[in-house]
């Protein structure tokens, strides 16, 4: 049993439980092979109302590791309806609060969403949180490659790469000129969409690549890559 998040208020856990059935009911109804379309658009009309949230368990790890690296500069690319940021949000501004009497300082996670109906439904559930989730949260509508390519903060803490796959090897190549070192990246689904990951693995797994890698044993697998390059 978890204490993780009991400290929190009731209406954010009350939603989060919410957005969490509402997702693995929908996921519930689809199989595997729905995600397989054979252009971009087919594929942005058939994400377009679906919540492929991040599995609750996986969110209780982003939400831990955030705080353990004392993250305050978030990414993650594939918003969807913002369940996921809820929790990174969350991490971060408990990073901010704890740190504040030392060094007041100001936090970020900056989300991306391809789909505008998505990213208005996301905006609805970070206000329905309140302004100590909504304020902590930048998002960022359209193509990544274009939204990530500027107005980065200077050290990035953490990259969420939750997102159609083609999509995920560009999302890290735009952010890797702003990751600490220490940073963590972590991506969802990388067992059982390894072939679409298939690029972003061979990167990462590569020698000289400066990322120490795994994959963690969640649903799907989940890739932990922490960045180490040589100094």
């Amino acid at each position: 049993m978890s204490n993780l998040l009991q400290s929190h208020p009731p209406h954010i856990l009350s939603l989060l439980d919410r957005l969490h059935t509402a997702s693995t009911t929908q996921e519930s109804s689809l199989s595997r092979s729905t995600y397989t379309t054979p252009s971009t658009d087919s594929f942005h009309t058939l994400m377009r109302d679906k919540f492929i949230a991040l599995e609750k368990d996986k969110c209780h790890f982003l939400y831990q590791l955030a705080r353990t690296l004392n993250a305050t500069s978030i990414v993650e690319a594939g918003t969807s309806y913002g369940v996921s940021t809820i929790y990174l949000a969350l991490a971060v501004a408990d990073n901010l609060a704890a740190a504040a009497a030392a060094t007041p300082g100001k936090g970020t996670v900056i989300a991306t969403e391809y789909e505008p109906a998505k990213a208005e439904q996301a905006r609805k559930h970070w206000a329905e949180c309140g302004e100590s989730i909504s304020s902590v949260i930048d998002l960022r509508e359209g193509d990544l490659r274009e939204t990530l390519k500027t107005n980065l903060p200077e050290r990035v803490d953490m990259l969420l790469l939750d997102i159609w796959t083609p999509m995920a090897l560009p999302a890290l190549k735009l952010v890797q000129p702003k990751l600490r070192y220490g940073a963590v990246v972590v991506t969802d689904n990388t067992l059982s969409s390894a072939e679409g990951y298939k690029e972003l693995l061979a990167y990462v797994r590569a020698p000289g690549s400066g990322f120490s890698t795994l994959t963690l044993p969640y649903k799907g697998g989940l890739e932990m890559s922490v960045y180490l390059p040589s100094r």
